[in-house]
């Protein structure tokens, strides 16, 4: 694995290290501006008298097909492009036109309120979501993705023998980052997203189909889905859910990802976890793995406690080995497995 940029935080895989990859993926996931390598192509213009270089990276991005059909914010495409021209102007190099160009074409453009975000797969494939701009908007965290749906996400992709062939219940499913993953990389057989707010609904379904999985209740006669995956979309309330919710669902595996973060949410998180495992048949008692982000060590450690009270058993597992998605590594992310 090769570390590039800032090396706490952002790394590629080997087949990605080439400075145009970087950009490339970096830039379709949304980074922060300061973890691409500039420093890097600083040194590698100065020392070049080509702009091939430059030209390579515009076409991997801000001119690439993906940024015309899944867009970037406007906004950040516009600071992407300053922050490079600026890079390209302290090497003494000649103007390069293509920048100019693409900057202009993006200044036209209005500013909205959603945006793509793009990750790619080790296959080459991209997850794209449509996600708000915002952290906080409509009254949910839902419409955003979280660290911990990334680091879940790469993490199934190293365990697919966990969910291969097996049905899936994905709590609190968001925008749909991991389950989108996990249906295209690991082969499940069935694979049910879940939330409760009516606008992540609306706009997991929205992914869903960006992505081109078909939702079975909505499928048309004959839809199929590319991953060959049974999937649906369930409103899933923790507060009212009721052993029979518990009894139709009936899965080999159940995943959540950044979960634990309101501390009012944890006695009926946990109590829906306890439900899951009470319910089922002792032969079918599903496998829950649980992937958090510790933001605030007095909540999660009150999770923990809630668990505990409960009877549920709780294990911290290994998070992931290679890192496929660019997300901010400083962030403290446990993935637990819980069982009677």
């Amino acid at each position: 694995m090769t570390t590039l940029a800032n090396e706490k935080t952002f790394t590629v895989c080997e087949e990605d290290c080439d400075l145009t990859s970087i950009f490339h993926v970096y830039f379709f996931a949304m980074c922060r501006l300061k973890s691409f390598p500039w420093s890097e192509l600083e040194t590698y213009l100065r020392d070049s008298a080509s702009s091939a270089l430059l030209s390579q990276i515009i076409s991997k991005t801000v001119c690439h097909p993906i940024c015309k059909s899944r867009p970037p914010s406007n906004q950040y495409q516009r600071l992407f492009l300053s922050e490079l021209i600026k890079r390209h102007e302290t090497t003494a190099s000649e103007p390069l036109d293509e920048l100019y160009d693409a900057l202009a074409e993006v200044l036209r453009l209005e500013e909205q309120a959603q945006c793509h975000k793009s990750y790619r797969l080790p296959t080459g494939d991209f997850v794209s979501l449509i996600e708000n701009q915002a952290v906080i908007s409509e009254g949910t965290t839902g419409l955003v993705t979280w660290e911990a749906a990334l680091c879940l996400a790469e993490w199934a992709m190293e365990h697919t023998d966990i969910f291969q062939g097996r049905s899936i219940l994905e709590l609190g499913s968001g925008m749909g980052l991991t389950g989108i993953t996990v249906c295209k990389m690991c082969r499940p057989h069935k694979y049910i997203f879940s939330d409760c707010h009516p606008n992540v609904l609306r706009q997991l379904q929205r992914n869903l189909s960006l992505n081109n999985l078909a939702i079975q209740e909505f499928a048309s006669t004959g839809a199929s889905n590319t991953s060959g995956v049974q999937i649906m979309v369930k409103n899933l309330d923790w507060e009212v859910a009721s052993q029979e919710h518990f009894k139709d669902l009936c899965v080999d595996v159940v995943i959540a990802s950044d979960v634990v973060y309101d501390p009012e949410i944890v006695p009926c998180l946990v109590k829906l976890l306890s439900q899951f495992l009470i319910c089922a048949e002792k032969d079918k008692v599903p496998n829950m793995y649980i992937a958090s982000t510790i933001r605030n060590h007095e909540t999660y450690a009150s999770f923990r406690r809630e668990l505990e009270a409960s009877g549920i058993r709780q294990n911290i597992i290994p998070g992931p080995r290679r890192r496929v998605f660019p997300y901010d590594r400083s962030s403290q992310i446990e993935l637990i497995k819980l069982h009677l």
